[in-house]
């Protein structure tokens, strides 16, 4: 699995106790005191989800991750927050720049389980806009394909739908 996740946290026990959690999963964590560090670490590495705290100096985690989806659309987006901020996580979640939120202390397996969701959405994301753009070329060779050869992007069928080829 090639999956890449950041930790935005300004509190070290946090950093480490997340990354004890997600240590038997097959993943690459990166990690960031702050969000100017996160944002620093998102634009040398390709990151798939941000896990970041609310409350840290300088830029809150709303803040930070609102900066990641302007910055970073693709990039799925998690939010830690303490029972004191969770009206501001409710607020971002609403604004669509969060996919989930847990309050701290969070459980281990939750956290687990919306990772994996987000994985997916990710991919899923991902997939669907490769298949958008074969087809958006395919499109545009077809076109390109009609002017050329005039007629050759239309068929004929017969009344029972069948594709009825020309006689040679």
């Amino acid at each position: 699995m090639d999956v890449s996740i950041l930790i935005v946290d300004d509190e070290p026990a946090i950093i480490s106790a997340l990354k004890r959690a997600l240590i038997e999963e097959p993943f690459e964590i990166f990690t960031a005191k702050n969000g100017m560090e996160g944002l620093e670490v998102l634009n040398a590495n390709k990151i798939k989800i941000v896990i970041s705290d609310e409350k840290m100096p300088g830029m809150t985690g709303s803040e930070f991750l609102s900066r990641v989806k302007e910055l970073f659309p693709e990039t799925i987006r998690i939010m830690l927050t303490g029972a004191a901020s969770i009206e501001s996580a409710m607020k971002a979640v609403n604004r669509g720049e969060i996919y989930r939120f847990f309050t701290k202390p969070w459980n281990d397996v939750e956290l687990k389980l919306a990772i994996r969701s987000a994985i997916e959405k990710y991919d899923l994301e991902a997939e669907n806009t490769r298949l958008l753009d074969t087809i958006k070329r395919q499109s545009c060779e077809l076109e390109q394909l009609e002017k050329l050869y005039p007629g050759i992007a239309s068929l004929d069928k017969d009344e029972d739908g069948n594709l009825v080829l020309p006689d040679m």
